[in-house]
């Protein structure tokens, strides 16, 4: 590729320093998908014949069915994907291969095939987050009406249900296909290829052609925005590191709730492990592997924006480094959502544990205050008593549910014997029958809600 500036002669350390056909390789599919188009385009402007032009597709198809059925090796010690698919194509069918370059350059060529790669993956990726997300809504309808204890700095805090819970995962998972159809409609606007190295081209291209062959809403403004523009790859890491950041979340609480000292899951054998010398232990390993992971690809997302901070236009050869980093970050997270998923769906709620929990903790402690404000109290002053109320318990070794009516009366007139209802976990969880609520209503809502995103999707 370099005869005519130099002899030809690089270090064998640096070449190796220098290539990316080890990782950029994957690419193959989306660099023969531009290059086809590409060529239809050179034909059908006269840049060059028709024949031609027909001869490099034909071949361009001949070499990704070959490269997709293993017949056809990557060469390692080609610098990158795409002189490895010209230098095979030109050994096939000679000089006319050597006719495709006309009218771009690597630089608009890498521009566009980290889009159409990140395009795949990011569609895959969403299938994924709603596989998990049948997962969930499933578990949640199953145990739409197990109580359990709600926290706020984990401390108990109110009753909520298990099927409230997960749906508020729910929730953030919905939001995280969003904001990578977002990062994906905004990738697919603008298509770089014509740009060439940086100033794009004297030949008679039609640029609007190739945009819409490769499903692009139009080329790129500026060309040299479009082979130095990554800011999809940093929109998408940055949403993929939020999917990591819920999967994380997510993942401490199985860990806790998975330990002795809450027990209200039970991992399945399957996405668990054992201690090489303690027999009893159980570890929730898979859980505590995704939260770990997490990691990975916040550093990936660094890796991007540190990478681009400091570049001039146009290209520069720092750029080279977005691959590895946005790679890991796709491999990652498919790697992670393919066992969360199953993870989360083996798992058996222990809802009596939980049942158990939320009856200790006085977590039905505001519903008291509530009932006072019922009855004409002020809230402050319904607090201050219920306050006292758990104070005198805890002093007592008694919970709310076993104090007696004379006790409370002690503290205001206006307790009844509808308290003991009113504070009641069942009547605590589904009165609160607020849009958005734990109340057995409220959740069913949210149910629909995720089955009707669900049947969107999967009719699209």
């Amino acid at each position: 590729m370099w005869a005519g500036r130099s002899d030809g002669f690089v270090d064998s350390s640096a070449d190796d320093f220098n290539s990316s056909i080890k990782f950029d390789k994957r690419m193959y599919a989306e660099d023969i998908k531009g290059s086809v188009c590409h060529a239809a385009m050179l034909g059908k402007q006269g840049i060059i014949s028709a024949d031609d032009a027909q001869l490099i597709i034909n071949a361009l198809g001949e070499i990704l069915n070959d490269l997709d059925k293993g017949q056809l090796e990557f060469d390692p010690n080609a610098e990158d994907i795409h002189m490895f698919i010209e230098a095979e194509l030109t050994k096939r069918i000679g000089d006319t291969g050597k006719r495709l370059h006309t009218a771009r350059s690597r630089n608009d060529q890498v521009a566009l095939d980290i889009r159409l790669y990140l395009s795949n993956e990011g569609e895959k990726i969403k299938r994924l987050i709603l596989e998990l997300i049948k997962v969930l809504t499933n578990k949640a309808k199953t145990h739409k009406g197990a109580i359990m204890p709600g926290y706020t700095h984990m401390q108990r805090a109110q009753p909520i249900t298990f099927g409230h819970h997960l749906m508020a995962y729910v929730s953030m998972f919905m939001r995280d296909i969003g904001r990578i159809e977002d990062a994906l409609m905004r990738m697919k606007q603008e298509c770089p290829l014509g740009s060439c190295a940086l100033s794009g081209t004297t030949y008679d291209t039609d640029r609007h052609m190739t945009a819409s062959l490769l499903g692009f809403e139009k080329p790129c403004d500026n060309s040299l925005d479009g082979v130095s523009d990554r800011d999809f790859a940093i929109e998408l890491c940055a949403a993929f590191a939020t999917v990591m950041m819920h999967l994380s979340r997510f993942s401490e609480e199985i860990i806790l709730w998975s330990s002795w000292e809450f027990k209200f899951i039970e991992l399945d054998d399957a996405y668990s492990t054992g201690s090489s010398i303690m027999p009893q232990k159980k570890n929730p390993d898979m859980a505590e592997l995704a939260r770990g992971k997490t990691a990975r690809v916040y550093g990936d997302l660094i890796t991007l924006l540190t990478m681009l901070k400091g570049l001039p236009l146009a290209y520069n050869k720092d750029m080279q480094e977005d691959k590895e980093a946005i790679f890991d970050a796709v491999d990652t997270l498919k790697m992670t959502l393919r066992v969360f998923a199953p993870m989360v769906a083996t798992m058996r709620p222990i809802e009596e544990n939980m049942y158990r929990a939320a009856g200790k903790g006085f977590i039905n402690a505001t519903d008291c205050a509530d009932y006072l404000v019922k009855k004409g109290l002020p809230f402050r002053s319904a607090y201050k008593i219920t306050g006292q109320l758990v104070a005198y318990c805890i002093e007592n070794s008694k919970v709310l549910e076993t104090l007696s009516l004379e006790e409370y009366k002690r503290m205001s007139d206006l307790f009844e014997g509808d308290v003991y209802d009113a504070i009641s976990l069942e009547r605590a969880v589904n009165s609160r029958t607020s849009y958005g609520g734990t109340s057995l209503s409220s959740v069913e809502r949210q149910i629909e809600r995720a089955e009707r995103f669900i049947r969107a999707f999967e009719e699209e």
